[in-house]
């Protein structure tokens, strides 16, 4: 909730908030290695209905509907001058597609400027973790990283060097590049959409990686799944990011379905011992109803999935108290078994 004093300026009270939201980031983000961050994340920064990233020197602004979109009316210079320190030549609203395809992915973007130069409308490079990244902040959806993902595709890293690695709904492929850069030895990023995968080779090119071992498939995941399977092929480290499958509260019980589908035909391709990252960034679906579609969906092929460990979105995207649906993020890790 945002209050003000008798006589407080509102817009001085919204600009006071973005820079003490900003020197928490700071905090947090190495600038010299990371400059893709999120700025503000609604009410845990006491700005309710506002969502703010960075990418470089371009902020996007997304409004939780058209009534935050008023209220916030005129935010752009406020920005701005708030992110003075972050040198920022342009704020956008990106607005989200009309429709959603059935493969899960956004429809098409357009995007206004609130102040500031309009960006190029070819990609703009960011870094993350000292990896570089396209992003289209005009038109990608999510600017073309998301970045609730950035400490996880860390973690990735972590474990990847030697291995064989499956990126499903990989999109511009975060998880396979920063795995690619620990020493990965092969990597294979799965799309339905082209431009994605597209994305993700260029994203392998700007970073001086060889294409030799690092496969790049426009294909639907289940249906990939399914010929790897029969195939014989299997991957050390298989991470699955699906899109939402639970838009409302009443998709959930098709959602559930859908995931532990989805976990069992991952663990087909998992090799003996080789690990499993399972997110959903589905609100409608807590941990514990997750968790239970991976291990129900491994023990449907005959294995045992012994989790690791589970986390959220960085602390970039922090969560108030009170909004328990901002703690969508669900990244489980775990070793897949033979069943004892």
């Amino acid at each position: 909730m945002l209050t003000t004093l008798a006589g407080e300026d509102i817009a001085a009270l919204v600009r006071t908030r973005l820079g003490a939201a900003l020197d928490r980031r700071l905090e947090l983000i190495d600038r010299a290695r990371t400059n893709a961050f999120r700025w503000v994340n609604g009410e845990a920064d006491l700005l309710p209905g506002l969502h703010l990233d960075v990418y470089a020197h371009v902020a996007a602004v997304r409004f939780d509907g058209p009534g935050a979109r008023a209220f916030y009316r005129g935010l752009g210079p406020g920005v701005i001058e708030a992110g003075a320190r972050l040198g920022l030549g342009a704020v956008i609203e990106r607005h989200r597609g009309q429709a959603r395809a059935s493969d899960g992915h956004e429809g098409p973007h357009e995007s206004a400027v609130l102040a500031g130069a309009t960006p190029p409308h070819d990609e703009l490079e960011v870094l993350e973790n000292g990896v570089r990244f396209g992003v289209d902040v005009v038109r990608g959806q999510k600017g073309g990283l998301f970045l609730d993902q950035r400490d996880n595709r860390a973690r990735v890293a972590a474990m990847a060097r030697g291995l064989r690695v499956l990126n499903l709904f990989g999109y511009t492929g975060g998880f396979s590049v920063h795995a690619a850069v620990a020493g990965a030895r092969a990597t294979t990023t799965v799309d339905v959409a082209a431009g994605a995968i597209a994305s993700a080779t260029r994203n392998f090119e700007r970073n001086g990686l060889s294409l030799a071992g690092h496969e790049q498939v426009v294909a639907d995941a289940f249906d990939f799944l399914r010929e790897a399977a029969r195939a014989g092929r299997v991957w050390d480290l298989v991470i699955s990011d699906p899109p939402s499958f639970a838009p409302s509260r009443r998709a959930l019980p098709a959602a559930l379905e859908a995931y532990q589908r989805l976990h069992r035909l991952c663990a087909a391709v998992v090799a003996p011992d080789g690990i499993l990252c399972a997110a959903s960034c589905s609100s409608h679906v807590d941990e514990e109803a997750f968790l239970r579609t991976v291990a129900d969906g491994v023990s449907d092929v005959g294995r045992r999935f012994s989790l690791r460990e589970i986390h959220g979105a960085g602390p970039d995207h922090p969560v108030a108290p009170f909004f328990r649906e901002g703690r969508y993020l669900k990244f489980a890790i775990g070793t897949v078994k033979l069943r004892a």
